[in-house]
């Protein structure tokens, strides 16, 4: 075989091999924007649930914090009437019986006619009945409430653990958060959007739904921060919660708890400043018209206006 061809067999050899390295070289590339952003996506959707929680835990806590704050001031004044009320059961009987005989008792109530003594001695009686039936209330109301008492201790003390629980997770939680970050840094060449504020035109709506709405468009831009209702940040639930808040309604910051306090709606019926919800209610948006929400929506992004079909709808609810 002459040189020339015994050259030529070899170039041809060597591209049917390079041609057969490249599919191996194109498995081992690193994925595509989209791809990452649907890793993202769905880590966000995770980590959105473990903020939620924290947030219901959060709610649960300080409600029954409070619970047990409200009966121990009952409590305290019940003690007062309680000692006063055995004090007082208790002079009634020295006063009438010390000494084995009524002669104190009969001096106490002033002498007179025999009739008159019985009268006062009943009159005595009676009185002695009815400090004993107030003891006996406030006894019982006392069993009660500290029976109460004792339930929500335990309550809070079971709470208080699963808040120690979550802070003993928090660490990893901000593991998992910083590789989002670094994945959004490789996907877009930053951690972090850097959003801006809405320059637009915010539609009027009446009352406190407008108030709330406007709100919501002012707070466009605004980074998320997770478990924050606001100034500088928001959750989810927290822009919600910031947003009915300057209208004068308390909500709850946590999604599926604001779903529990609204009143339920169909589509048909959404106005601006319902809330949406989304992801099995571990999120939810400000309808503000128009076929738009303003949400919050994960780590890393920014309060945005988007479309109310941005993921499917759980429900729709109207702040009462």
């Amino acid at each position: 075989m002459s040189t020339a061809r015994i050259l030529l067999r070899t170039l041809v050899l060597a591209s049917v091999t390079a041609g057969l390295v490249v599919p191996a070289v194109a498995v081992s590339a690193q994925p595509s924007v989209s791809e990452l952003t649907q890793q993202i996506n769905k880590e966000s959707e995770e980590l959105a649930k473990v903020v939620e929680s924290y947030n219901r835990l959060t709610e649960e806590s300080k409600a029954t914090r409070a619970a047990v704050e409200e009966l121990d001031t009952k409590l305290g004044p019940l003690q007062d009437e309680l000692a006063r009320a055995e004090i007082e059961v208790g002079q009634i009987a020295v006063t009438a019986y010390k000494s084995g005989g009524l002669s104190t008792a009969s001096a106490l109530l002033d002498s007179g006619s025999s009739d008159g003594f019985l009268d006062r001695l009943g009159t005595l009686d009676h009185l002695a009945r009815d400090r004993q039936q107030r003891l006996s209330n406030f006894t019982s109301t006392q069993v009660t409430y500290l029976a109460e008492q004792e339930k929500l201790q335990a309550a809070l003390a079971k709470q208080e653990a699963q808040v120690k629980e979550l802070a003993d997770r928090k660490k990893s939680i901000e593991a998992d958060i910083d590789k989002l970050m670094d994945k959004r840094e490789e996907a877009y060449g930053a951690a972090t959007e850097s959003g801006s504020s809405y320059s637009g035109e915010i539609p009027s709506v009446a009352g406190a739904a407008g108030v709330a709405v406007e709100f919501a468009y002012g707070a466009i831009g605004k980074p998320y921060v997770w478990a924050s209702s606001g100034p500088n940040g928001y959750d989810c639930s927290g822009l919600t919660l910031a947003a009915w808040r300057a209208a004068g309604k308390s909500l709850p910051h946590n999604a599926a708890m604001q779903w529990d306090r609204v009143a339920k709606i169909n589509r048909g019926d959404l106005a601006p400043g319902d809330l949406v919800f989304y992801n099995n209610l571990a999120h939810v948006g400000l309808y503000v018209g128009d076929g738009k929400v303003i949400h919050a929506p994960t780590f890393g992004r920014t309060v945005e206006l988007a479309s109310v079909d941005m993921m499917a709808p759980y429900g729709y609810g109207r702040v009462r």
